[in-house]
């Protein structure tokens, strides 16, 4: 009984500490000759089982020769400390270590300082085979079956000399009579090389891993405190099948006015209650009080069958989600925008007109010095303007509808190129010196077409949907902004040329203006500001402002409309 009580007690014990000295290899203490001694007697011992397990395994032909274990609860020996799994931290300020089975604290022993240790050692020669015992706070001396265990396990064996982990192969399948084996299919190659398939799946986890497309979830943790009585059954059930618990609403308390009997100023006069048959059914009141003499007298609850049905569809139509309601002011969700001030000049009023033309005017074009106006009408002219005067220098009667005009962009060169129909006109406007005028006329004669490349990094589009899209060339083919400011086809869009500013007309008599800056930063999208809108035009056969273009040196805006005239917006 003294073995197998030392023997539970050592398979209980969740923590010992072996004594201060020194071990060798194996985990043994070799400070005298009786030790070794000692050793030496437990390794003959060791022997003398594993050969007595093995002739037992001979002697019995099943195999089965070894002593089975008992499982009797005679055997087990219950730990002095009853604490159970409470930490024995909580203890190291208390003189006590714990509670025995009567109740009674077990008090902690003095211990030894490491000399005591060492002295006691020497003069007990069994002092190699004590260990302490943390949990329960004594040292226990280990028996020879347990020393043997030990050995067992640090020369890799298993723990029991009476286990056989060689035994003979028992063969369940009955084989007589059968005239081949489950399977005589030659086994394939890919049961003995490793599976490329496996291995470029691998690959790809490790490689979604790596580049964060795969998120584990992190470990929940634990409080470090919890409630000793608390009752985790209801947690559990709100849980249950992985839905979403929903706490049943509360309903409010019933007052004066659901008595009854209420006192005479709850009750609701005959004209209030006609009035709540005029109020919408969200406002009108749910319950409207009523005096009965006694409680017999109450009816029914008269939407009772009504509401049980409610309350069903309520159940059976749940989602089983809880949706957050989020309070965000409508304020806060737009763009913050600089102010209109800090972002002038600009164009903001009509400041001249120029009138002349017989029918609309289809394209308007800026001389790049900045002095002079061209433009082309459906009547068959073309005319040049003064800018500054609003004199009509030349005009030009081309026969046919003018669709497009526009400047040479080289100032030394003052020529027009007019689109009409199929055909395009370069026109000598006789402008500037005679020398200049000499190089136009050369030019003219050379056959040889004119190309001028304009690099751009952002273009502007405008749809007949009145719809505005700003394209980004180093960004992307797709649009980066869309804008829906006209009500009616965008006829035009213009950039100024140092200025951060562009335009846009529509059928619908307006200009738009807009400030649009884009920086050098890549990082740094672009600001894009609605600043005016500008009107004047009137309409004419169903059509509005047809062109407009900025000044190449001031910020100002000419539109030409449908209306013959020409209109000069400034800041």
């Amino acid at each position: 009984m003294a073995k197998s009580r030392t023997t539970s007690e050592n398979s209980n014990r969740t923590e010992r500490e072996l004594p201060d000295e020194q071990p060798d290899e194996n985990g043994f203490l070799t400070e005298s000759g009786n030790q070794d001694e000692n050793l030496d007697r437990n390794d003959a011992l060791d022997g003398s089982h594993d050969e007595q397990g093995l002739s037992g395994k001979e002697d019995d032909e099943g195999g089965h020769g070894a002593a089975e274990e008992s499982d009797s609860s005679e055997d087990e020996v219950a730990p002095r400390n009853t604490v159970g799994d409470v930490p024995l931290e909580w203890y190291k300020d208390e003189e006590h270590i714990g509670y025995d089975i009567s109740g009674r604290k077990i008090k902690k022993q003095t211990r030894k300082d490491r000399i005591d240790s060492f002295l006691a050692g020497v003069d007990d020669s069994k002092s190699w085979r004590k260990i302490y015992d943390k949990y329960n706070d004594e040292e226990v001396e280990l028996t020879k079956e347990e020393i043997g265990i030990i050995r067992r396990i640090l020369k890799g064996k298993t723990p029991h000399a009476e286990v056989d982990p060689y035994a003979d192969y028992v063969d369940w399948f009955v084989w007589e009579d059968k005239g081949h084996p489950l399977s005589n299919a030659p086994e394939p190659k890919r049961r003995f090389i490793p599976s490329k398939w496996e291995h470029k799946k691998v690959l790809q986890y490790v490689r979604a891993i790596r580049k964060g497309w795969i998120k584990f979830d992190k470990p929940e943790e634990e409080p470090p405190f919890r409630l000793l009585w608390d009752d985790d059954s209801n947690l559990a059930e709100n849980k249950r099948h992985g839905l979403s618990y929903i706490p049943a609403p509360k309903p409010k308390l019933p007052g004066h006015e659901e008595s009854y009997n209420p006192s005479v100023e709850y009750i609701p006069s005959q004209e209030e209650i006609n009035s709540y048959q005029l109020m919408y059914e969200e406002d009108r009141p749910k319950f409207i009080p009523r005096r009965f003499e006694s409680l017999r007298s109450v009816p029914a609850y008269e939407n009772a069958l009504k509401e049980g049905f409610d309350r069903c569809l309520d159940l059976y139509l749940c989602p089983r989600t809880r949706k957050k309601r989020l309070n965000i002011d409508p304020e806060t969700l737009k763009p913050k925008l600089p102010n209109r001030k800090d972002l002038k000049p600009y164009p903001t009023t009509c400041y001249f007109e120029y009138r002349g033309h017989t029918g609309p005017v289809k394209s308007i074009s800026i001389e790049i010095s900045g002095q002079w106006i061209a433009s082309g009408s459906t009547d068959g002219t073309v005319r040049i303007w003064e800018i500054d005067t609003g004199r009509c220098l030349k005009v030009w009667d081309v026969g046919e509808a003018v669709q497009h005009v526009t400047w040479n962009p080289l100032p030394e060169l003052p020529i027009l190129a007019i689109s009409l129909g199929r055909d395009v006109l370069l026109l000598n406007t006789g402008l500037g010196n005679e020398e200049e005028q000499l190089k136009v006329k050369e030019l003219l004669h050379v056959e040889e077409p004119i190309i001028t490349d304009d690099a751009c990094d952002n273009v502007i589009v405008g749809s007949k949907e009145g719809k505005m899209c700003w394209f980004d060339m180093d960004l992307s083919s797709q649009p980066y902004k869309t804008f829906k400011v006209h009500p009616k086809d965008i006829t035009n869009v213009a950039f100024h040329r140092s200025y951060p500013l562009f335009a846009s007309c529509s059928d619908d008599c307006t200009a738009y203006v807009f400030h649009g800056m884009v920086y050098s930063d890549l990082n740094q999208n672009p600001l894009i500001v609605p600043l005016e809108i500008l009107r004047g035009h009137t309409t004419s056969n169903g059509r509005g402002v047809l062109d407009c273009k900025f000044h190449p040196r001031q910020p100002w805006l000419f539109t030409a409309g449908s209306d013959s005239v020409i209109k000069l917006y400034c800041h």
